[in-house]
C-alpha cells in the first residue's frame, strides 16, 4: 500500500514506473505533483466531513487523496481502464472513495450521487473541459459548487466581462448558472508531464436563481448563441444565423429596446435576457 503523499514528483514517477503508465495525450492526462495545489483546491471546495463529491478523471489519485483526507464521500469517475488498478492501490487506505469506470458525459450522475446535493471537484482533461462544464450546468443537477482546474485561458473566458476579448457564450452561460472566481494560477511545472500552458483553479458556486429573469432559457441561449456567431458583425446581422427574417429581427430588437448596430460581445446578461424575452413573447403572440 502506498501511504505517501501522491502529489509529489517522486511518488508520481514511482507509480508510473511500477504500473507501466504512459500518459495519454489523447485523454489529456497531466498528473499533479504539487501537494500545495491539491490543498488549495480542497480548501476552495469548502468541504465538510460527509459532503458528497463528484470527481472527474482522478488519474492516479493525486487530488482524490486530498479530497478523501477532508472526510468527504468521494465518487471518482475515470474513463481510462488502465488506471483502475492503480487507483485501487493508491487509494487503498480510504474507505470514503468510490471509483467508477465510465465517461462522465454518459453516466447517470443523479443515480451515481444518490439523488442528493453534491460538489464537483476535478482536474479536468483540457481537451473536453467546456463540454463537461456545460453538461454539468445544463443538466440542472443539485450541484452546490464546481471547483475545477482548467487552462488559464478557459478560466479567464469563464469570468470575462462584456466588451472584452475573452467574453463569449461560455462566459454568459457560466455566469448565468454560477458566480465564478479564479482561486489561483498553476504553472506547468506543477504537473507531470508539464503541459504547454498555464492552468488555473476556478471556483463556481451555483446560484440559487439566475441573475436575470428569463421567460424561456431556450430563447435566452438562442440569443446568446446568435450574439457570438460572428463576432465582428453587428447583432442585427448575426441574428440572421437563426433563420429569422429581417422584419422579425427588427421587431425583436424594437421590443427589447436594443440597438442592433452593436456587436453581441458588448451585451450584458440583462440585455441578452431582454432579447430572449422579446423573441419569446413575439413567438407566443403568433401562436395565439
Amino acid at each position: 500500500m502506498i501511504e505517501s503523499v501522491i502529489a509529489s514528483p517522486e511518488v508520481v514517477h514511482y507509480i508510473c514506473k511500477r504500473f507501466g503508465i504512459q500518459m495519454s495525450k489523447k485523454l489529456g492526462q497531466n498528473f499533479l505533483i504539487k501537494r500545495t495545489v491539491v490543498d488549495k483546491i480542497v480548501q476552495a471546495a469548502d468541504l465538510e466531513p460527509g459532503d458528497a463529491v463528484l470527481e472527474v478523471g482522478p488519474g492516479i489519485g493525486t487530488l482524490t487523496q486530498g479530497l478523501a483526507q477532508s472526510g468527504a464521500n468521494v465518487t471518482s469517475v475515470e474513463l481510462d481502464r488502465r488506471l483502475l488498478e492503480v487507483l485501487d492501490t493508491t487509494l487503498e487506505a480510504y474507505d470514503n472513495v468510490r471509483i467508477v469506470h465510465g465517461d462522465v458525459l454518459k453516466v447517470n450522475i443523479p443515480e451515481l450521487m444518490d439523488y442528493k446535493p453534491f460538489k464537483v471537484v476535478a482536474n479536468l482533461p483540457y481537451y473536453i473541459t467546456t463540454p463537461i462544464i456545460m453538461s454539468l450546468l445544463e443538466s440542472k443537477l443539485p450541484i452546490e459548487r464546481l471547483v475545477v482546474m482548467v487552462q488559464k485561458e478557459v478560466a479567464e473566458r469563464m469570468i470575462a466581462k462584456p466588451g472584452t476579448k475573452m467574453y463569449g457564450a461560455l462566459s454568459v452561460a457560466v455566469q448565468y448558472y454560477t458566480d465564478p472566481y479564479i482561486v489561483m494560477d498553476v504553472p506547468p511545472k506543477a504537473f507531470l508531464p508539464a503541459p504547454e500552458v498555464t492552468s488555473a483553479v476556478i471556483c463556481c458556486p451555483l446560484r440559487s436563481e439566475p441573475p436575470v429573469k428569463v421567460h424561456s432559457e431556450a430563447y435566452f441561449f438562442r440569443a446568446v448563441k446568435a450574439g457570438f456567431a460572428q463576432r465582428r458583425k453587428t447583432f442585427s446581422n448575426t441574428m440572421k444565423t437563426t433563420g429569422l427574417s429581417k422584419e422579425r429581427i427588427e421587431a425583436i430588437l424594437a421590443k427589447a429596446t436594443i440597438d442592433g448596430s452593436r456587436r453581441g460581445e458588448t451585451f450584458t446578461l440583462d440585455e441578452f435576457a431582454l432579447i430572449g424575452n422579446a423573441w419569446y413573447e413575439l413567438e407566443q403572440e403568433d401562436s395565439i
